[in-house]
């Protein structure tokens, strides 16, 4: 029973991330924070930027529930939470640095659908160099208008 909730709310926690990064993407970083994001919408000139450090920002919830989740008998419920945010990082880090802005440069050719669905909402958002106006603000899951012709 135990591994139950364990993975419920770890698999939970992940599913719910995608809505918490479209909220925070559009609200946050095409809000207040876009001086951190604006950078991230031009053509890269360095291969580390100020977007990056939301990666810093972002992983401090994963961290903070872990530590706690293992330090704190009762709060064992954190563990799984801060394992589903750190596996949801490493997804995002995976199709957003590596497959879609090709950060380190390897030979990938996108031939699954959903693949082909998710770069091409990123693409339609990057379409866009302003802080407003932008579309497609989740990371792994895109509308189906976005699906390539075939």
């Amino acid at each position: 029973m135990q591994y139950a909730i364990f993975w419920g709310l770890l698999l939970g926690t992940f599913f719910l991330m995608e809505g918490a990064a479209w909220c925070i993407h559009r609200y946050v970083m095409h809000g207040f924070m876009w001086f951190w994001h604006k950078e991230h919408h031009q053509p890269p000139d360095r291969f580390l930027e100020k977007n990056d450090y939301f990666t810093l920002l972002f992983s401090i919830p994963s961290v903070l529930t872990l530590i706690l989740g293992y330090e704190v008998a009762w709060l064992w419920f954190l563990k799984p939470i801060g394992y589903g945010i750190l596996l949801y990082g490493l997804f995002y880090f995976v199709f957003h640095d590596l497959i879609v802005h090709r950060r380190i440069k390897f030979r990938f050719v996108a031939k699954n659908r959903y693949l082909r669905r998710i770069i091409r909402a990123h693409q339609a958002h990057h379409r866009c160099k302003d802080r407003k106006g932008a579309e497609a603000f989740g990371f792994l899951y895109a509308l189906p208008r976005y699906d390539p012709e075939d």
